[in-house]
């Protein structure tokens, strides 16, 4: 019904908030972008955006649209890559989704020698954080996840493997106030900030680590960023036991234990099994069993 080019053009304008923005980018003058905006808006027959003095804003009719606009372009994209993977004799991409926890030096050894091994396909990896890697499997965005914690419940036909247990420290900086506690107990940490990690599950539910009610959360994307609040003495925060060691033993976090906190998580490896192929089957011979996995990605 509407160009690629008309679709780009419209989402360029919901990102920027601004026709002169969208129009600068595209090379043209804001009035013909102006027009081209008025025109998808007749063949529709809605608003998609309010206009307002120095700026547009999407109208709910036009919040609906660029969300189906969004994923025909994401979805376009991937037959085009995907064509040109098969013009060019390559196979299928393997997509890789690994929590957070995992060692980063291994996904760098894993990115090694997986292009080591093939010389006609691509591994593709996503860093998720708690639910979000059962999400990527449930969701079709990811066919193997590493180091997924907590199991639970999603629809498809998934193998799974151990991968032992992840043990979590409660830590903070030698001066924290915490930290000269003689007993810690939830009530007393609940007046100092939790260091969290943001659920990047899009559709499942999100999950926290340990946190008490009304307590204050520090939100962050990533474990190095969770690392740097701690050390800069922004809150309490319970890290992977493997990820705390080295910070521990250097003296720049210490470690207080308290009944009731973060207790150790389950750990596994999970994959689709309708996405049986090459690349799967090496991945996972590659990987190894139980105690290789916990040794090369968490210990």
């Amino acid at each position: 019904m509407f160009a690629q080019s008309t679709l780009q053009m419209l989402d360029l304008v919901a990102r920027h908030g601004s026709f002169s923005a969208a129009a600068t980018q595209l090379h043209k003058v804001p009035s013909a972008v102006s027009y081209a905006v008025r025109q998808v808006e007749e063949q529709l027959g809605a608003t998609l955006f309010e206009r307002q003095h120095r700026k547009v804003v999407l109208t709910p009719a036009g919040e609906h649209f660029l969300v189906q606009v969004r994923q025909w372009l994401r979805e376009t994209e991937q037959v085009r890559l995907q064509t040109q993977r098969v013009a060019n004799g390559w196979q299928r991409s393997l997509r890789v989704a690994l929590d957070n926890v995992v060692k980063a030096d291994r996904i760098t050894a894993l990115v090694r020698d997986f292009y080591a091994a093939f010389d006609d396909a691509e591994l593709i990896l996503s860093i998720e954080v708690f639910n979000g890697v059962w999400d990527a499997l449930a969701e079709g965005r990811a066919e193997i996840g590493i180091g997924a914690t907590t199991a639970i419940p999603v629809g498809g036909d998934f193998g799974y493997r151990d991968m032992g247990i992840l043990d979590w420290a409660l830590v903070m900086t030698p001066d924290h106030p915490a930290a000269a506690m003689a007993e810690l107990t939830p009530e007393s940490v609940r007046q100092f900030p939790l260091i969290c990690l943001e659920d990047t599950s899009r559709t499942l539910p999100k999950r926290t680590t340990w946190l008490q009610d009304n307590q204050r959360r520090i939100m962050v994307p990533d474990w190095p960023n969770a690392v740097a609040c701690v050390q800069a003495g922004l809150g309490l925060n319970y890290m992977p036991r493997h990820l705390a060691r080295p910070l521990l033993a250097g003296g720049t976090l210490v470690e207080r234990h308290m009944a009731g906190g973060q207790r150790p998580s389950a750990c596994c490896l999970a994959w689709r099994k309708e996405s049986d192929s090459a690349l799967m089957r090496w991945l996972l011979d590659y990987l190894g069993d139980e105690q290789q996995l916990h040794r090369e990605w968490l210990a």
